[in-house]
C-alpha cells in the first residue's frame, strides 16, 4: 500500500521523470502534470495528499495558484521548487502557505525527508497572503547554496517570535538579516530598533536599553525611555552582543525569563513584548569560558542560531551583488555603470576582508567616480592597488617599525645586558608597550586615520582602539579633503 499520493507539477519533463522514479521507489503513488490547470483540477477533485510544484509553468504562476489551493484544501502540504533562487522566492512561498521551499537543483534525499515530515505533521496551515512580498527591493541578494539555506531558514522564521542569534564576520549583513526578519514577519507594523553594544560606553548600556529615571545618575536631569520601550510591539536588534557588560547581561536575562524590566533608578516592573534578535562577530562560547558572557543568557538568545557566511565563501554571488549595488547607485544619481566579465572574475579573486560592506563601498565609489561607462578588470585592479588591505604586511616590512625588528632589538638589548641569564620579569609587557605604539600609528596611517577600518584590521573593538589612542597619546590623523 502506498504511503500517500503526491501530485507533481513541473513543465520540465526530465524533472518529472526523476521525481516519478525517486518517489515511486520511496513508496508513494505519483501523479504528474506539466501545467497548473491540471494540478488545480486534481486538487478540486480531492486528489493528492501532498503537492510538489514548480513556480513558473506555461499557463500560470504557482504563486497565483497557491492561495486558491490553500483556501480549497487548507490541510494539504505544498512544497515549492524554483530555479529563481532569491530571497523573495522563499518569502513568497512561505507567505502563500507553502510547507517548504527547495531551490533547484534539489537533493532527492532531502526532498523525500521533507515529504515525510510534511505528511506526519499536524494539518491546517494558515495562509498568510497579505501582499507583503510585493516590494521590488530585495533586502538580501545571492543565489549560492549558502544563501539558499539562509533564505529557507528565514522563511520558516518569519511568522514566529523565536529569538534568533546571528553570527558572522563584520560586513556580512547581520543587520540586513535582522531587518528582513522584522519587515517580512508578523511584527512588520511595529518598530524596528537597533542598538550596537560596541558603540555605547559600557556604563551607559543599561540606561540605553532600559531607560532611566530623573536623578538616577549624574547628568540624568529628565526621565528617558530605553530601547525596550521604543521597540514595544516590534523587534529589538542587539548588535555586537558579545560586548555587553555582565551587569547588563543579568538584566537582559531577567527580561527574557520574565518578560519585564525596571528602568535604571526605577522600582516598578514594566511589562515588555518585543522580539529579540541578537548578533555577534565573536565566539560567545569562548567568551563564556573566559567568564565574560553568561552561559544561561547564551542559551536564551541562541534559540535559533543563524550563521552568515563571509563573502569569500559565496563568491558565486558577487555578480548578483555588484549588479544590485550598481543599480541602487544609479537610482541614487551616482551614475549608470556596467561591469564586464573580466572585472567580475577579478573581484572573485579578491579575499574580501571587509565582506559585502567592502564590495558595496567599491561599487558605489566606481559608480560615482569612474569616468568609464564599463568597469573593466584594469579598473578593478587599479582600485585594489590602492586598498589598505596589505597595510599590516607593508607595516611589517618597514625597516624602522617592523614587528620583527622591534622584537629583535628588544631581545638583543636584554641578552647583551644579562648574557645567558634570563631577562627580568615583565618582558611580555615591555615588548607589548614597545610594539603597540608603532603598530597602532602605522595602521592608522595606512587607513588614513579611519579608526573603524583600523579596528577591523587589528581585530580590536572600536572603543578599545579609541581608549588605546587616548592612553598612548597617539596623534589623531585628519584626512584632507
Amino acid at each position: 500500500m502506498a504511503k500517500g499520493q503526491i501530485l507533481v507539477a513541473d513543465d520540465d519533463s526530465a524533472i518529472r521523470t526523476v521525481l516519478n522514479q525517486a518517489l515511486s521507489r520511496a513508496g508513494y503513488e505519483v501523479r504528474l502534470t506539466s501545467n497548473a490547470a491540471t494540478l488545480w483540477r486534481w486538487v478540486a477533485e480531492g486528489e493528492g495528499d501532498l503537492i510538489i510544484t514548480d513556480v513558473i509553468m506555461p499557463d500560470e504562476n504557482a504563486f497565483d495558484l497557491l492561495p486558491r489551493i490553500k483556501r480549497a484544501r487548507p490541510d494539504i502540504p505544498i512544497i515549492v521548487m524554483s530555479a529563481q533562487n532569491t530571497f523573495m522566492t522563499a518569502i513568497k512561498a512561505s507567505e502563500r502557505g507553502a510547507y517548504e521551499y527547495l531551490p533547484k537543483p534539489f537533493d532527492l534525499t532531502e526532498l523525500i525527508s521533507v515529504i515525510g515530515r510534511a505528511l506526519q505533521e499536524p494539518k491546517g496551515q494558515i495562509l498568510k497572503d497579505d501582499g507583503a512580498s510585493n516590494q521590488d527591493n530585495m533586502p538580501l541578494v545571492g543565489r549560492s547554496a549558502a544563501m539558499q539555506e539562509i533564505y529557507r531558514v528565514l522563511a520558516r522564521l518569519m511568522q514566529t517570535d523565536l529569538t534568533v542569534m546571528i553570527n558572522g564576520e563584520s560586513g556580512t549583513g547581520k543587520e540586513l538579516v535582522a531587518r528582513a526578519l522584522h519587515d517580512y514577519g508578523k511584527r512588520k507594523h511595529g518598530p524596528f530598533v537597533a542598538i550596537n553594544m560596541a558603540a555605547i560606553p559600557r556604563d551607559l548600556i543599561e540606561a540605553e536599553l532600559f531607560g532611566h529615571e530623573k536623578g538616577a545618575f549624574t547628568g540624568a536631569q529628565t526621565r528617558a525611555t530605553g530601547r525596550f520601550e521604543q521597540a514595544e510591539g516590534g523587534t529589538l536588534f542587539l548588535d555586537e552582543i558579545g560586548d555587553m557588560p555582565m551587569d547588563a547581561q543579568t538584566r537582559l536575562l531577567r527580561v527574557l525569563q520574565q518578560g519585564e524590566y525596571t528602568t535604571v533608578g526605577g522600582r516598578t516592573p514594566i511589562k515588555t513584548e518585543v522580539r529579540i534578535i541578537a548578533a555577534t562577530n565573536k565566539d560567545l562560547r569562548q567568551l563564556i569560558s573566559q567568564g565574560l558572557f553568561r552561559e544561561d543568557l547564551y542559551f536564551r538568545l541562541n534559540v535559533v542560531p543563524l550563521r552568515l557566511p563571509p563573502l569569500r565563501e559565496r563568491l558565486d554571488d558577487i555578480a548578483d551583488l555588484v549588479h544590485h549595488f550598481l543599480s541602487l547607485a544609479e537610482k541614487e544619481g551616482l551614475g549608470a555603470k556596467q561591469i564586464d566579465q573580466s572585472a567580475l572574475d577579478r573581484l572573485k579573486r579578491h579575499h574580501w576582508p571587509g565582506n559585502i560592506r567592502e564590495l558595496e563601498n567599491l561599487a558605489r565609489k566606481l559608480a560615482a567616480l569612474c569616468p568609464e561607462d564599463v568597469i573593466t578588470e584594469a579598473i578593478i585592479s587599479a582600485e585594489f592597488d590602492q586598498l589598505e588591505e596589505p597595510a599590516l604586511i607593508r607595516m611589517a616590512e618597514m625597516e624602522d617599525q617592523s614587528l620583527g625588528g622591534s622584537i629583535e632589538r628588544y631581545l638583543a638589548s636584554y641578552f647583551n645586558e644579562f648574557g645567558e641569564e634570563l631577562p627580568p620579569p615583565g618582558l611580555y609587557y615591555r615588548l607589548l608597550k614597545e610594539l603597540e605604539y608603532p603598530l597602532l600609528t602605522t595602521t592608522l596611517s595606512a587607513t588614513r586615520g579611519n579608526q573603524i577600518k583600523a579596528a577591523e584590521l587589528l581585530g580590536l573593538n572600536r572603543n578599545t582602539l579609541r581608549k588605546k589612542i587616548r592612553d598612548l597619546q597617539i596623534p589623531v590623523i585628519r584626512v584632507s579633503s
